[in-house]
């Protein structure tokens, strides 16, 4: 166990650390999951993962890239479980081409959105894990490709393609979903 000077650098780092980029990490999750709790929750356990890791912190990456892929794989790990538990069954989960859907129907977060915006997240949970993943960092979390790419662990060619699949998705996902809003809308004059 560290004691002393080493310790209080370390808690110096996880403070700094929490300080700037909670309200991030916290975000990602929530978007991730759709409930503040369990966001919350795992929004701990990143910062658990990060005390207990720091120390192996090489700096390839920045700090921020570095926590996001803590936080991806926290949010990873609650979608296996629950898959697990739901599934009563030990197949294994490929987060890159399963729907990472929420077992919350209706998250408060969702109810604080506009409509446009709820419609959206509604779309999302209709991609793949690997689509909503990049659709979050790039224009939720405002990532740029190169630290998307080194968060997911990805050649930016991946995000690229990725990001591309994951818009045309959602464009004809919402293209339907506005289609039936018109007909039934039509329909009632």
């Amino acid at each position: 166990m560290r004691t002393g000077v080493a310790w209080m650098k370390d808690e110096s780092i996880f403070h700094r650390l929490y300080d700037l980029y909670h309200q991030d990490v916290f975000q990602f999750l929530i978007y991730m999951v759709k409930n503040r709790s369990v966001a919350e929750d795992l929004s701990h356990e990143v910062y658990v993962r990060v005390l207990k890791s720091y120390e192996r912190f090489q700096g390839k990456s920045s700090e921020k890239t570095w926590l996001f892929a803590i936080a991806k794989n926290v949010a990873i790990d609650y979608f296996r479980k629950n898959a697990i538990r739901s599934a009563r069954a030990f197949d294994a989960f490929n987060w890159e081409t399963e729907n990472l859907v929420s077992p919350s129907r209706s998250p408060e977060v969702l109810t604080e959105l506009n409509d446009e915006m709820r419609q959206l997240l509604e779309a999302l949970e209709k991609c793949t894990g690997d689509q909503k993943v990049v659709i979050i960092m790039r224009y939720i979390q405002e990532l740029s490709i190169a630290e998307t790419a080194e968060i997911l662990n990805w050649t930016e060619g991946k995000v690229k393609t990725t990001q591309h699949r994951a818009l045309n998705k959602l464009r004809e996902i919402l293209t339907k979903t506005n289609e039936m809003k018109g007909g039934i809308a039509g329909e009632s004059k």
